[in-house]
């Protein structure tokens, strides 16, 4: 479990193919190495994957093909810039929001545009993500913690401030850039209930209310 607040910028080292679909990361880092241990889960561009190997000043990770074909990551070179978060402690203070590093979909910014001291992206993303975005709700953007502006068809808008764009990669975005969405884990558990509700699946149903005291 992250919290969408970034640690350090890492930058990928090198990357090893396994196979047609599967590759090794190397990613250069430094902060988030001082107490990794084999097995930890970081998140890398918002997606959670385990520490295979480090040193300090470099960590490995083995990617699966579903997570190349799911995420932005078939995108990444040597020299990318990643965001990179360490799981979160239980008794550590809560800056952003609950993100599991399980991406929903990719998004690809159609709009970046400074006004005053923040920069504005419009994403689009897929169709199927819309009923989990609202205004003024929690998302997360290649991994970082970000309130949604607005709600527009198949389009999102957020805001940076200045150190957002410094601390992480959505500073170096561009128009066409592709991006890994994760929504908001509440939204996405209450319209799953809500669609088991709705096909009967659920086991919530008039008699179910009444035996329960709701009817």
């Amino acid at each position: 479990m992250f919290t969408g607040i970034i640690e350090e910028l890492g930058q990928v080292k090198k990357i090893e193919r396994q196979s047609a679909n599967s590759v090794e990361l190397t990613i250069h880092a430094k902060t988030i190495n001082s107490d990794m241990k084999i097995g930890d889960s970081i998140s890398v561009n918002g997606i959670c994957l385990t520490v295979t190997t480090f040193d300090a000043n470099k960590f490995s990770v083995d990617v699966m093909p579903e997570t190349i074909k799911a995420t932005s990551l078939n995108t990444l070179k040597s020299g990318s810039a990643v965001n990179l978060e360490r799981a979160m402690h239980a008794n550590g203070r809560f800056g952003g929001h609950f993100v599991s590093g399980h991406i929903d979909g990719t998004g690809k910014i159609t709009r970046k545009e400074k006004q005053e001291n923040a920069i504005y992206y419009d994403i689009e993303v897929p169709v199927e993500l819309q009923s989990y975005l609202l205004k003024k709700g929690s998302i997360a953007v290649d991994g970082v913690s970000l309130t949604v502006f607005e709600v527009n068809d198949q389009t999102l808008t957020i805001s940076l401030i200045p150190h957002t764009v410094a601390q992480t990669v959505l500073g170096e975005k561009t128009v066409g850039s592709i991006v890994n969405i994760e929504c908001d884990m509440l939204a996405k558990y209450v319209g799953q209930m809500i669609k088991q509700t709705e096909t009967g699946n659920s086991g919530i149903n008039q008699a179910f209310l009444t035996n329960n005291g709701y009817l």
